[in-house]
């Protein structure tokens, strides 16, 4: 088995939608940072119950010359969080791409990468 064989991304996407987004935010605040926020849901909401939630979310860089950078993860409880997660970004003009994995704890991993 590869990790292919359990990642799902638009071509499986149901009701609820698991795909994650990506948004790049340039020169917010008065320190004009630079961030990539992460939404599970963005469209359509996905529950958010105790029974069926997304447990997390995780954003991975490419950078320009091909190396991989993991800027983190961040967990959700349900209920009480939304599978929304902002991560700062310095130098994101070296970065040619960036991608997400979520996780729900019913359906699985999915995935999504947009390039920059």
């Amino acid at each position: 088995m590869n990790f292919a064989d359990i990642l799902k991304g638009r071509e499986a996407e149901g009701k609820e939608k698991h795909v994650p987004e990506i948004d790049i935010i340039r020169g917010h605040g008065k320190d004009k940072n630079d961030f990539v926020r992460v939404t599970v849901g963005k469209e359509v909401p996905h529950p958010n119950t105790a029974e069926h939630h997304i447990e997390w979310v995780e954003l991975y860089g490419i950078t320009k010359e091909g190396r991989t950078i993991n800027f983190g993860r961040m967990g959700f409880e349900p209920i009480y969080t939304d599978p929304v997660a902002t991560f700062h970004v310095k130098g994101i003009d070296n970065f040619k791409a960036f991608c997400a994995l979520e996780y729900c704890n019913i359906h699985g991993v999915w995935q999504n990468c947009i390039e920059v």
